[in-house]
């Protein structure tokens, strides 16, 4: 399977360049320039590594690192030009895997991506497991009942955020923070109508996942 990943630098002649470079060694490499696009990207499909400028506008790459972190473990590197410690600190904080120094080799920037890429997929990787429910992280990878599932990235988003909670009740607003951002404009009606093809994806499992009334949502235990 192809590898690909994300660059979000809002210099357009750096991201042709790793765009290049990257695509000749076998990954593929989507762009955007600034930090909202990124988190846009991100909402549309997952990817196997997200690479992050620190100083870009609309959002900066700390911003994105904060709600990346809120729903995936996509490993995530930094670029920067900032060499102060406590930049990098921050970084690290909010969950960030790596970081490189511009100026910096692309060989390097190529060869720290794939070893994140390749320690996210490795098999002592976290395993989640709710019932007959169990999901692999590092390997976007679900299970029910031993049958791997099909899910769309967005289901998968949910079902990991229900997993990371299982027994806790999480609200219609909870959820579209968590799994779509705090910026999007939809109504709660999207979580209702995710919640209803997660559920049909997981086939008899999909009753694990309750409704409770007036509240929202809670991953339970069960069988199929």
């Amino acid at each position: 399977m192809e590898e690909r990943v994300l660059l979000a630098e809002d210099e357009e002649k750096m991201r042709t360049i790793v765009r290049d470079y990257f695509g000749a060694h076998g990954v593929a490499c989507d762009l955007a320039k600034d930090g909202a696009e990124a988190l846009e990207l991100l909402r549309q499909r997952d990817y196997d590594a997200v690479l992050l400028d620190v100083l870009m506008p609309e959002a900066d790459g700390f911003t994105v690192c904060r709600a990346v972190r809120e729903h995936s473990r996509v490993p995530i590197l930094f670029l920067t030009a900032l060499g102060e410690e406590r930049d990098m600190l921050r970084g690290y904080e909010l969950g960030a895997d790596d970081y490189i120094t511009k100026p910096f080799s692309l060989a390097v920037l190529l060869a720290k991506t794939k070893a994140l890429i390749r320690r996210s997929r490795g098999e002592g990787g976290e395993r989640l497991t709710c019932g007959a429910i169990t999901l692999e992280p590092g390997r976007r990878r679900c299970t029910v009942a031993g049958t791997e599932v099909e899910l769309s990235p967005r289901e998968y988003a949910l079902l990991l955020c229900l997993m990371r909670n299982k027994g806790q009740v999480l609200s219609r607003e909870q959820l579209l923070d968590k799994v779509w951002g705090i910026d999007f404009d939809g109504g709660e009606r999207a979580v209702d109508v995710r919640i209803k093809s997660l559920r049909a994806a997981l086939g008899p499992a999909g009753k694990q996942i309750g409704t409770v009334f007036k509240a929202g949502y809670r991953l339970e235990e069960g069988s199929v």
